[in-house]
């Protein structure tokens, strides 16, 4: 080993030119060779991560452009508050404190008008109750002695701050004034120690208000004005958006679950109806969304459709409505995706009405949804609660008759030898199929049961936002002496097929 190793490091390549002449080759350094690969790898690593980043800011912005109009929104009221600094005038008026506004507007501007609306004036409440007792406390502390000056100071903060950070925790205080707290906090122990120090109080609070006034005025201006996303707007359409996905779900888990193993479908349509079968889980998912919507929507003004006494609270009824709902179709899909199935026949005996209860049951929730569209009450959602009341009514007569079909019996293939005496023919009785396979069929049929029940709360939660809102009714497009035609030539029509009648039944002798 150690002679092929001398003789392989003495060897060396030469190229042979036809002149006569050979050239060696010297060949590169291995470490520069390895440091340029490691380069290499590095930038296109690099590059590869940046090129993916943008690629995903680029979806999310094509498929929330909400967010883009946020981000330029921001960009905006940051550089409308930044002329403080380049107008000397105005900088001057504020004393130089420019930058307090751009905190405020950093803090303040949200995507939704109601949050901005809502920290905005918590912010000025915060800070003006904050400024008028942490001047008050210094004005006491400062006719009282030197030595009284710090006790009366540091008494106050801690008394003040620690009934301030409690009532943090009451649910009032927490839901609509969380944020103003925080600010009375930070800004009255800001006034306090500083007051204790600073001669110019009451110069300090003033330019501290008046940039807190521009930086929020602003916010409000420029969410308004430019692009406005209103909160109750977003929560409304969310409402409706999970209506629609409550029908879909419905309908295809029960379709899903009855649906004939023959039945061939292509990879995209597997995908969509899967997709629209777990749209349950985003109704599922919504909660604390909706609860923030209707919290802030309570402070924007009225808008569009909306008055500024709207329901909001209502809406939470609504969603807490669905999300009873969605439990039913969750178990729905669980009997869908379970490895035991219920025997074919009794599939079959089923099948027709548990459809056509699914079918009935989406069509209250579409009309639902079109209703809180177009907030206007609809005129056939009863008839269309009782069709589906009439449907849950059939399914449970059809479920009486279950026991007849557990027990399945079959001609007997035996053949009678001639001669003998014809009697009846033998029947092969098949034994009922194991109890665990009739469970999911038993509890899709409860579930739907109780579904439906459920949706009568949504029913009833959508007609008293109907009343509550002042919904407008249906107007019947038809004039009525259409109405009046269509009638009489009823009345005509069964009068002559009471005469073919009359004509048709041989008198009695």
């Amino acid at each position: 080993m150690a002679i092929a190793k001398q003789v392989s490091s003495n060897l060396e390549w030469r190229i042979n030119v036809p002149d006569g002449t050979s050239e060696r080759l010297v060949p590169e350094s291995g470490a520069v060779l390895k440091l340029w690969l490691r380069l290499k790898s590095l930038l296109e690593g690099m590059i590869l991560k940046i090129y993916k980043f943008l690629y995903k800011a680029w979806k999310l912005a094509v498929a929330e452009p909400k967010k883009v109009i946020h981000g330029i929104k921001v960009g905006l009221a940051i550089s409308l508050v930044s002329i403080f600094y380049y107008m000397r005038p105005l900088s001057e008026g504020v004393g130089g404190n420019a930058m307090w506004a751009i905190m405020t507007v950093v803090v303040v501007f949200e995507s939704t008008i109601g949050a901005t609306f809502c920290k905005c004036i918590n912010r000025a409440i915060g800070t003006s109750l904050a400024g008028s007792l942490g001047v008050g406390v210094h004005w006491i502390a400062s006719h009282s002695s030197k030595d009284m000056e710090p006790i009366i100071i540091g008494a106050s903060v801690f008394v003040l701050v620690s009934a301030a950070t409690f009532s943090r925790f009451m649910p009032a205080i927490k839901s609509r004034f969380d944020y103003g707290v925080l600010i009375f906090i930070l800004t009255f122990s800001l006034i306090s120690v500083s007051g204790y120090r600073v001669d110019k109080l009451f110069e300090m609070a003033h330019q501290r208000l008046s940039t807190i006034a521009i930086g929020t005025s602003l916010c409000i201006i420029v969410s308004i004005v430019v692009c406005p996303i209103w909160a109750g707007g977003e929560l409304h359409q969310l409402i409706c958006l999970n209506l629609e996905k409550l029908a879909c779900s419905l309908d295809e888990c029960v379709a899903e679950f009855f649906k004939d193993n023959k039945t061939l479908s292509t990879a995209d349509i597997e995908e969509d109806c899967r997709k629209k079968m777990l749209g349950y889980k985003c109704v599922l998912n919504t909660k604390a969304t909706e609860e923030s919507m209707a919290r802030f929507a309570r402070w924007e003004p009225a808008h569009g459709r909306f008055n500024f006494r709207h329901p909001w609270k209502q809406y939470l009824k609504i969603g807490a409505s669905m999300r009873n709902c969605a439990y039913c179709i969750e178990t729905l899909s669980g009997c869908v995706n379970s490895k035991i199935q219920a025997p074919i026949h009794l599939k079959n005996h089923l099948k027709r009405i548990c459809l056509r209860l699914s079918t009935t049951s989406s069509n209250v929730l579409k009309e639902l949804t079109s209703t809180m569209k177009t907030m206007k009450k609809s005129s056939k959602i009863e008839l269309l609660v009782g069709e589906m009341s009439f449907a849950v009514e059939e399914l449970r007569n059809a479920m009486k008759s279950i026991p007849n079909h557990l027990i399945i019996t079959t001609p007997s293939s035996s053949e009678s030898h001639p001669g003998e005496a014809n009697t009846e023919p033998m029947t092969k009785i098949t034994a009922p199929p194991p109890f665990m396979e009739i469970i999911p069929l038993a509890t899709m049929v409860s579930m739907l049961i109780e579904n439906a029940a459920r949706i009568e709360g949504i029913v009833k939660a959508v007609d008293e936002l109907a009343a509550m809102a002042k919904f407008k009714p249906v107007t019947d497009k038809k004039p009525n002496h259409t109405h009046t035609h269509t009638h009489s030539t009823k009345i005509h029509t069964s009068d002559n097929q009471d005469h073919d009648q009359t004509m048709k039944t041989p008198p009695k002798v």
